[in-house]
């Protein structure tokens, strides 16, 4: 990791010199790379190297859930989780608005298998206003399913 070419580089370098040391090789062909950026044109023209042989540079990959992409987008990564977490809803609504399961079944489905999918790599990914509250609308729309749309005297 580096803020620029020349400091991932150097880390590289640096990384194969403290690996032989303790009687570790890096091999070059399976070490890869990605520039993060939002500048299109970051790292385009740099290759990384160990031991006078280049890696190869990642595209876009998968990592705990979350697509890492060289331009450190996640607005596309967002709107994906959001229709993962909506189609695991519409498999279960009808069992959220089912009269036949108790309140507390309902919950359980809820916490057991709606909620650990939109927590599942959360941490991975930076989220702004918007999508927080995109992510408070799914919650309230679930939470209104299972316990129906009476509101609180107080706050309406």
């Amino acid at each position: 990791m580096g803020g620029d070419v020349h400091t991932v580089q150097k880390n590289t370098e640096a990384l194969v010199v403290d690996s032989k040391e303790i009687g570790l090789e890096v091999n070059a062909a399976k070490t890869k790379y990605m520039f993060m950026s939002r500048d299109l044109i970051a790292g385009q023209n740099h290759n990384i190297k160990s031991d006078n042989k280049s890696s190869e540079r990642l595209k876009p990959f998968e990592c705990f859930g979350t697509t890492l992409t060289d331009q450190n987008s996640v607005q596309n990564e967002i709107m994906s989780k959001l229709k993962t977490e909506n189609a695991c809803y519409h498999s279960v609504q009808n069992h959220l608005s089912s009269s036949l399961l108790s309140k507390n079944i309902k919950i359980m489905i809820y916490s057991n298998i709606i909620l650990p999918l939109v927590l599942y790599g959360c941490e991975t990914r930076p989220l702004t206003m918007r999508e927080e509250e995109k992510q408070k609308v799914f919650e309230n729309r679930v939470l209104r399913r299972i316990f129906g749309a009476k509101r609180d005297k107080v706050t309406g």
